[in-house]
């Protein structure tokens, strides 16, 4: 009697859409969940906060409606979501997806939120009030720039991580450097817990740069039309500039313009600046990312989802 072959058993797959903002990820994460029953997982760190909505380019209600998505208006804008703790949200909901027999789909461009989730972060010290109020009153009274020259000095690798304006993320990486007497970077390479249970599949989407920034140009301008600056004017009313989102992209330009330290063209030509200068930034942090499967153009052509629906039938 013949035995049975026993085929190995093979891990769940997970989708992940990187690339710079403008590419198309939400383009292409909608049309890869359309054709495999799929669910997707928000990786945008801004986009996980409540009421900031047209800055962020979020899923239209209709295409939210039609696709579940997860980690997407979650946070109170007055809070804190650090890179550990979308890791373990982001997870439970990659295990959740995976027991409804459906296909994750993790979407977006923050690196450290992806880094976080797929390979784990270091179990960094804990938190100190004391210091990071300290260097708060730094920043206010000597600006973002003071502090990002303190990193450069305790550990370059990390300044040259993270951009002089992310004044949250400089005074964690300060605080770690302080209290662990070494390198953040270093820490970084200690006790990592990545993701188990699950086959990664990484998607990046790599347009031409000249193509990638008129892209970007005319988002941006799209924004503005559609109301960025309303929107953000009534946030301010709401909740105050404490609002962490208010420093992003787009809303920092937005507010520089209700201060009246900028007019409407400039404000928009810092932010079309800005967003050029972040896609810069994320290209060459996503270049580091292990095994992706790399797409020359942008994820709303069909010819780009064609090729990512093809290479995921070769992996399910």
């Amino acid at each position: 009697m013949e035995r049975a072959l026993s085929l190995p058993h093979r891990e769940p797959l997970v989708v992940v859409v990187l690339g710079p903002t403008a590419s198309g990820k939400t383009t292409l994460a909608l049309a890869i969940a359309r054709r495999f029953r799929g669910e997707i997982v928000n990786c945008d760190s801004v986009a996980m906060y409540r009421d900031f909505d047209i800055g962020t380019a979020k899923p239209s209600a209709a295409e939210r409606a039609a696709i579940p998505h997860h980690l997407l208006d979650c946070v109170d804008p007055l809070a804190d979501v650090t890179a550990g703790e979308y890791a373990r949200q982001a997870r439970q909901a990659l295990r959740d997806i995976e027991q409804r027999k459906n296909l994750p789909i993790v979407s977006g461009g923050t690196g450290l939120y992806l880094r976080a989730l797929l390979e784990g972060l270091f179990p960094g010290p804990q938190r100190s009030e004391e210091v990071r109020d300290k260097l708060r009153a730094r920043a206010e009274k000597r600006g973002a720039q003071h502090l990002h020259r303190i990193l450069q000095r305790l550990d370059s690798s990390a300044a040259s991580r993270i951009h002089a304006n992310d004044v949250p993320k400089v005074i964690r990486a300060i605080e770690v450097c302080l209290a662990a007497r070494q390198p953040m970077t270093e820490l970084w390479q200690q006790g990592r817990e990545p993701l188990q249970g699950f086959r990664i599949l990484r998607l990046g989407l790599n347009p031409e740069r000249e193509v990638l920034y008129a892209r970007i140009n005319q988002r941006a301008a799209k924004m503005f039309d559609e109301g960025l600056i309303a929107e953000t004017k009534t946030l301010l009313e709401k909740y105050g500039e404490q609002a962490r989102p208010l420093t992003s992209l787009g809303y920092k330009q937005a507010l520089q313009f209700l201060r009246g330290e900028l007019d409407r063209e400039s404000a928009l030509a810092a932010a079309q600046q800005a967003h050029r200068n972040y896609a810069k930034r994320q290209m060459t942090w996503f270049r580091r990312e292990p095994d992706v499967y790399w797409l020359a153009g942008l994820g709303d052509d069909p010819a780009i989802q064609a090729e990512s629906i093809v290479r995921i039938e070769q992996e399910i």
